[in-house]
């Protein structure tokens, strides 16, 4: 149900999702602000595992371009699920591949670095409330078209991205059937610390979020920079996200 985040729990099996991300952020330097557009597509390929696919397109540089894409698998290894409540637990990986010009050390695989991640996820779900807590290690690499990874700050190419994210279901109040609008809200905290030059930086969003029909899906959503001791382009900005889910497909 998260935004900037991914829960322990996954799609539904045999099932496939077509996501629409745009982020509009603000460039810390210059003020500008660019789109960054990420169409995406979730595979369920049981219970446990899931899989996304996504392209980076963005008009940083003035027209939109394709800047790459990733590859996303989560594993849910753990589930202990009782009336009104569950505790998961999931492991991922991710892989990037960005053709784009590095500008920043806060390693970013979601439109701006190529690179890998491996992460942890633990999420608690008591009646309407969820909580989730997310842990991972962060490499980057060099990204392609002769884009070495530049070490500014003297940071290095190795991170721990960290966080805590909870949610809230505020609507409806009693379920009477599945074509009843969802409408939940969150907060996120959002963080990474780079093991070389031992700087961070910490964000928080809150996001809105609407459910229609129990297959479609509406994010909107602002992140903020609290701490920015680790140089981001652009640390703030908005989140428009359209999602829709086809289920039994396979």
């Amino acid at each position: 149900m998260f935004a900037y985040t991914e829960p322990a729990s996954n799609m539904a099996s045999k099932a496939i999702g077509l996501r629409l991300s745009n982020y509009i952020m603000r460039d810390d330097v210059s003020s500008n602000y660019s789109l960054y557009v990420n169409p995406e597509i979730m595979v369920g390929l049981s219970k446990k595992i899931m899989l996304h696919g996504e392209m980076f397109i963005s008009n940083q540089h003035k027209n939109f371009l394709s800047e790459g894409g990733a590859f996303y698998m989560k594993y849910r290894f753990y589930s202990n699920d009782d009336i009104h409540s569950h505790f998961r637990m999931a492991l991922y990986g991710r892989y990037a591949s960005n053709n784009s010009e590095l500008r920043q050390p806060a390693i970013d695989l979601n439109g701006r670095h190529s690179g890998y991640e491996l992460g942890f996820i633990a999420t608690k779900l008591i009646n309407k409330v969820a909580l989730s807590s997310t842990i991972s290690f962060v490499e980057a690499m060099n990204n392609t078209n002769g884009h070495d990874f530049i070490s500014i700050e003297n940071s290095g190419k190795e991170a721990i991205n960290y966080g805590v994210s909870i949610g809230k279901l505020f609507l409806p109040k009693e379920y009477i059937n599945y074509n009843q609008i969802n409408v939940n809200g969150m907060m996120e905290l959002l963080c990474q610390s780079n093991l070389h030059s031992h700087k961070t930086f910490v964000d928080i969003a809150p996001v809105v979020q609407f459910v229609l029909f129990s297959k479609m899906r509406i994010d909107l959503g602002y992140r903020f920079s609290l701490v920015n001791d680790l140089f981001r382009s652009a640390s703030n900005g908005g989140l428009l996200r359209v999602e829709y889910n086809f289920f039994n497909v396979f």
